[in-house]
């Protein structure tokens, strides 16, 4: 009989014991995979938004980790844009705005942009048109979002007891965009009472290499040395793209539910089998016993208790990747998340799991395996 034949039968022996046993291994690895797939997602859809556009450098207000709640004026730009280095400057607003459907209301991001801005450029219209500079209380949706709103080109919109009409449905890369909509920026300044302000400008360097080429830092050190007409800081925080995601408060805040929500999970799967394996080891004490004498040496005692709780959590690795990649699946599709989550699962968020389940067999299975292999066969045989 192969060694792991005879692993597989002693686990069949008790059937519902290893059943629950690989339920709960397979909750803490679909509650870890599934939470860091959705806050991992987050932060690449994010990072997208800016890296895929080539923005190299981020400018909000200082002080501000999340860009809704940054507030500048528009005159920066022309100042920015003026530093050596700079190539581009796209000013745009951000904000969450209510929008009624019917008798519920959802709140999706509403994106500013100039109407003859780049930003544009990354994302391909699938009905009707771009905005234009003629346009009034016009506005384009993402197509996640005029399918969750079950509307197209030609409708309207109610916003801020606005009504806006439908000229366009775009596809974006990224999936907040494609979640969201976006109407010019004087229209945003207008609605929330905000002339004159935006919420942040994404810089665009020159290719390194070239004649006027400077090193982010170097124009991020710039920037935030600008001056009002008086002398005054504008208080500004500009920083490269991929720093600004990465302490992004929005970012942080999902990592760090993600992670110990995570960490909760995977000390209950452990717990779950430190139970299942020491219960085991005291049934199986005159069996232990009984090996031992036949001249079954401690590191195979050892080998055949840790082999049982890793075929066990390599059970409930597989039940919890497969559910969490169909739970994750699932929220992309649903109207009031599909703007946030992603529909796939990166392989390090699945290694994260794969990794979760060895570290719950380890965990639960050492101190039952070293308990059993301690059993003396004399003492084992007297046991009942």
């Amino acid at each position: 009989m192969y060694f792991i034949t005879f692993l597989l039968k002693n686990l069949t022996r008790r059937k519902v014991r290893s059943l629950l046993t690989v339920l709960g291994v397979a909750v803490a690895v679909g509650t870890m995979v599934t939470l860091l797939g959705v806050s991992h997602g987050f932060e690449v859809s994010f990072l997208d938004t800016f890296q895929h556009r080539g923005a190299d450098v981020v400018v909000t207000s200082a002080g501000q980790v999340d860009q809704l709640r940054s507030d500048l004026p528009a005159e920066i730009g022309d100042k920015i844009a003026a530093i050596p280095g700079v190539q581009e400057v796209r000013p745009g607003m951000i904000e969450m705005i209510d929008v009624a459907q019917g008798t519920t209301v959802s709140s999706v991001f509403v994106h500013g942009w100039p109407p003859d801005s780049s930003l544009f450029n990354a994302v391909t219209v699938l009905t009707g048109r771009r905005l234009t500079h003629d346009d009034r209380r016009c506005v384009m949706l993402g197509e996640t979002l005029a399918a969750n709103l079950q509307k197209g080109v030609g409708d309207t919109l109610e916003m801020q007891e606005e009504t806006f009409h439908i000229v366009g449905v775009f596809r974006s890369f990224s999936v907040f965009e494609n979640g969201g909509l976006v109407i010019p920026l004087s229209e945003v300044q207008e609605l929330m009472g905000r002339k004159g302000r935006v919420t942040g400008y994404t810089i665009v360097l020159e290719a390194p290499g070239s004649s006027g080429a400077r090193t982010a830092e170097e124009v991020c050190h710039d920037i935030e040395q600008l001056r009002d007409a008086r002398g005054r800081s504008y208080r500004i925080a500009a920083r490269p793209s991929g720093e600004y995601v990465h302490g992004s408060l929005p970012i942080v805040l999902a990592h760090g539910m993600a992670w110990i929500t995570s960490a909760v999970a995977a000390f209950i799967g452990a717990v779950s089998m430190l139970n299942t394996m020491l219960t085991s080891v005291l049934e199986r004490t005159r069996e232990i016993g009984i090996l031992r004498a036949m001249g079954w040496r401690q590191r195979r005692v050892i080998g055949m208790i840790l082999g049982e709780a890793l075929i066990l959590s390599a059970a409930g690795a597989v039940v919890g990747v497969t559910a969490a990649v169909l739970v994750v699946w699932w929220l992309s599709t649903l109207p009031i998340t599909s703007g946030f989550v992603q529909g796939d699962l990166p392989p390090v968020v699945l290694l994260y799991g794969l990794l979760t389940a060895f570290l719950v067999a380890v965990v639960g299975g050492v101190w039952p395996a070293w308990r059993a292999a301690r059993c003396l066969p004399s003492e084992a045989l007297r046991h009942e």
